[in-house]
């Protein structure tokens, strides 16, 4: 590869990433809003409440999925890089057929097991007839994945950013009103309006630049038992990840309290989920231009080894940030009562380094279509993280859950790069192994800090460990890109 199609790769992948991250920004500062309303509407009790509901629903739904919203988008790729306009038409017929199926079942499913989900979920209470009322949130989020796998496929990356942002308007315009006059009661209706909110915005997009049509002949049925069986391996993960999500915030609600729920989903929600804005363009751009490369050998690995760069240079100050900044922001975005999770949430950052690294290297097994190598990816991390956060709450509270997700996250970046290394030839790059060990030890440097200084040394030392990331990060990227020079251009025809 030569040194300019290296530079067009990195600069593509700065784009991308820089697009859905901006997107993101704007999401999460509208999210800010909405969370720092609910969290004063509902607090930490009702925050819980939400999380329990929202993990149970996800559970059925990726249980009954069958893995279309990813399976999809690798069929309508092909289609699409082929330019091939009726291979594509077929491919979006089948996507949107099985999408619709799925939807049944999965609804049929919630509302036959809503007794069970309760059982399993609550140790108090009757909540049967919420998860009744909750099961069209299931068949909206089938369809929903289907109509964004398409979009996806057909790399309609700007409108899934914008998407994305308009979404997160939409909960906020429907939830705080509902919270603010009926409180609790509200919860189950916000998410089943939010449910067809989304539904509706993406169907709009997708529709108009593919109108709906639906089939359900043998032939269409036949077809997609390919893509199913793949799927399977997708519904059998997600099966492992809701329940390993639905596992620990059901044992912290009967080993702790329904708040200690609401805080450890702030806590990682403040970190894994926001903290996750810059791998937002990994499923949307990275996924299917990874799949579109055939074989393994040189030309993969280096797309995954500057994918990992990418996201390792521009989450690493935006991570140091998070950390020293937490103290602010918890009470900034939650309130008061939701610093007891502190220490757990400027360990679980840490965390977000690992994932950094191990995210782009789990696609290569999506892009193969080697389902059983990601499920069993997937189930050994579920494994770790639930035992690790038992074994961290008993010990040490909800410190011990931080603990926990940045421990089980070192542990799996070792087991997935092993085993990309072993099965695909794949090797993590001298670039790569020289940012981590740049970069990471400033992170842990910045947590140390938050224990060893207060007041003003506090900040000014912390702010010196973001402009030191910082600095790293925008020299790094400019020897690759000739970063300062395209913003200059940019700048210079505004």
């Amino acid at each position: 590869m030569s040194e300019q199609e290296k530079r067009e790769r990195y600069s593509h992948i700065l784009k991308y990433t820089s697009l859905f991250g901006s997107v993101q920004v704007l999401s999460i500062l509208v999210g800010v809003v909405r969370t720092k309303m609910v969290a004063l509407l509902l607090g930490p009790g009702g925050m819980g409440l939400v999380a329990l509901f929202n993990s149970t629903i996800k559970f059925v739904s990726d249980s009954t999925s069958f893995g279309i919203s990813m399976s999809g988008v690798r069929n309508i790729s092909d289609a699409y890089e082929n330019n091939d306009q009726e291979q594509l038409n077929d491919a979006i017929l089948l996507i949107r057929t099985w999408a619709f199926l799925t939807a049944l079942i999965g609804m049929l499913i919630c509302m036959l097991l809503s007794p069970l989900l309760d059982a399993w979920t609550f140790s108090w209470g009757d909540h049967t007839l919420h998860f009744l009322l909750l099961s069209p949130v299931v068949a909206m989020l089938a369809i929903t994945g289907g109509e964004m796998a398409v979009l996806k496929g057909t790399r309609a990356l700007r409108r899934l950013a914008v998407l994305s942002l308009y979404n997160v308007i939409a909960s906020l315009l429907i939830s705080i009103p509902l919270f603010y006059i009926w409180g609790e009661a509200a919860i189950v209706p916000s998410l089943v309006l939010v449910g067809l909110a989304q539904l509706i915005l993406v169907v709009v997009y997708s529709f108009r630049l593919y109108p709906l049509r639906l089939s359900f002949t043998g032939r269409v049925l036949r077809q997609g038992v390919d893509m199913v069986r793949l799927g399977i391996a997708f519904v059998l993960a997600g099966l492992l990840g809701s329940g390993a999500d639905l596992l620990i915030r059901s044992y912290l609600n009967n080993a702790g309290s329904l708040n200690i729920v609401g805080m450890f989903n702030a806590g990682y929600m403040l970190t894994v989920v926001y903290g996750g804005l810059v791998f937002s363009a990994m499923e949307t751009d990275y996924f299917p231009r990874l799949s579109a490369v055939g074989g393994v050998g040189r030309e993969l690995n280096a797309m995954v080894n500057q994918q990992i760069e990418v996201a390792l240079l521009l989450i690493s100050p935006m991570l140091v940030i998070f950390i020293v900044g937490m103290p602010l922001w918890l009470p900034l975005l939650y309130s008061s009562r939701f610093m007891p999770v502190l220490g757990m949430a400027q360990l679980a950052v840490l965390a977000m380094y690992m994932r950094a690294i191990a995210l782009p290297a789990e696609y290569i097994p999506l892009s193969r279509g080697d389902s059983v190598t990601y499920m069993m990816l997937e189930g050994v991390y579920d494994v770790l993280i639930v035992a690790f956060v038992v074994l961290g709450y008993h010990h040490w509270g909800l410190l011990g859950t931080g603990v926990a997700i940045f421990a089980a996250s070192v542990l799996n970046v070792c087991i997935v790069l092993l085993c990309m290394y072993l099965k695909y030839g794949y090797r993590v790059s001298s670039e790569i192994v020289k940012y981590g060990m740049i970069q990471i030890p400033i992170g842990v440097l910045s947590y140390i800090m938050t224990h060893l200084t207060n007041g003003v040394m506090y900040w000014v030392t912390g702010l010196l460990l973001v402009v030191i990331s910082t600095v790293v990060s925008i020299e790094i990227l400019h020897s690759k890109v000739h970063l300062m020079d395209s913003l200059k251009q940019k700048f210079l025809r505004k």
